[in-house]
């Protein structure tokens, strides 16, 4: 069976190469050699519609599949692959979870971050916890209207650029072990902070940190998910899996 773009989603994919080609080309090697944030680039994404092209209409976004979104990662990164991953995380991964599983208020609130190009990250790699995830020692215990959060997470894409940050913890109440869920703790929340950024091979412009939280005292409300909340949460990461992986596409296309 032959699969061709629609004319839509070709012109989505010219401008793109366009945007790219114009804008981000000649400055790719600066995020990497200097180790910084793009946000002059982030900018030119978000005004060009580039940033929440997943998030539905009701909420600013342009409900568009993901696939649409896919075809800018590609041709982005042939040029920059920084900005190819910021595309990926604005569209995919924790605002996807948000869009999902989220109630009216954290769509409302949280959307039009992204929209202005806030990269949400995911926070699950422990230092006792990468691949085995479940055995993660984050902790959120409810205390009267909040969750006191306490652990650390380390190789955090994104970690201290990022306003949204989705949590998973293992989530205490009543003195009980409920399972995994996740959390949505913003930057500048008291008892957040990041440390230690890693020295990476590449993708240098986006930082690799330390998430730590010590007594953070997060809004009971700013909990995601929680029943069945590991299995749906990775659920929804999986696109993000697919975005990374058209990344190393669109800088393989580019390099060949």
């Amino acid at each position: 069976m032959d699969f061709k773009l629609s004319d839509a989603q070709q012109m989505i994919a010219n401008l793109a190469r366009e945007l790219a080609n114009r804008e981000f080309k000649d400055k790719a090697a600066r995020w990497d050699q200097n180790a910084e944030y793009p946000y002059e680039n982030v900018d030119k994404l978000a005004q060009a519609g580039f940033t929440g092209m997943t998030i539905p209409e009701e909420y600013g976004g342009q409900g568009r599949p993901v696939i649409d979104t896919l075809l800018v990662v590609e041709e982005i990164a042939k040029v920059c692959g920084v900005t190819a991953r910021i595309v990926v995380e604005t569209n995919m991964g924790a605002i996807g979870a948000i869009m999902a599983y989220g109630t009216e208020e954290h769509k409302k609130k949280y959307a039009p971050y992204v929209l202005k190009g806030d990269k949400p990250c995911i926070a699950i790699t422990e230092p006792e916890a990468g691949t085995a995830a479940t055995d993660m020692k984050t902790r959120a215990v409810l205390d009267g209207d909040s969750y006191i959060v306490n652990g650390r997470k380390h190789w955090i894409t994104g970690g201290g650029v990022s306003f949204i940050n989705l949590v998973f913890a293992r989530i205490v109440q009543d003195g009980q072990d409920k399972g995994i869920g996740g959390i949505l703790i913003d930057k500048g929340t008291a008892g957040f902070k990041v440390g230690k950024v890693e020295n990476a091979m590449g993708l240098c412009g986006i930082p690799e940190a330390e998430l730590l939280f010590e007594d953070c005292r997060v809004p009971k409300d700013n909990l995601l998910v929680l029943k069945d909340g590991f299995k749906r949460l990775m659920s929804a990461y999986n696109a993000q899996r697919v975005g990374a992986a058209t990344v190393a596409l669109g800088i393989a296309a580019g390099a060949f």
